[in-house]
């Protein structure tokens, strides 16, 4: 039996974006992970894709702790983007808003974000 495999954006909760925003970002992240994944690690991305494409959507309180989550997932060689809004709406460009880490083994990922809370 192939292990369980999961997708998780974790997203900062101190920039206070509208729903559509933050929509958009949790998106650009999934996208974003998955095509990391898909080169770096096809059989996660393959398990991922013929299993339903779980995804978990954590928060964090501000860029210093989403940077560190990063760091970790990257230090477990799992797959990252991060996410910078372009600055066209909300938020002055370049803000770092979230990042994705997978789809990866979940025992991988949850080292990373299992004690963060559910957005």
């Amino acid at each position: 039996m192939e292990a369980e495999v999961k997708q998780v954006i974790a997203v900062r909760s101190d920039l206070k974006l509208s729903k559509g925003k933050l929509a958009v970002q949790v998106a650009h992240a999934a996208v974003s992970a998955a095509q990391v994944a898909e080169a770096k690690h096809k059989e996660w991305f393959d398990t991922w894709v013929s299993s339903g494409q779980k995804k978990v959507v954590v928060k964090v309180s501000s860029l210093d702790e989403l940077l560190a989550v990063k760091d970790h997932a990257e230090s477990l060689d799992l797959p990252t983007a991060l996410i910078a809004d372009s600055g066209l709406t909300e938020l002055p460009p370049g803000t770092i808003t979230c990042v994705g880490i997978g789809p990866a083994p979940t025992h991988l990922i949850d080292k990373v974000t299992g004690k963060l809370r559910l957005l």
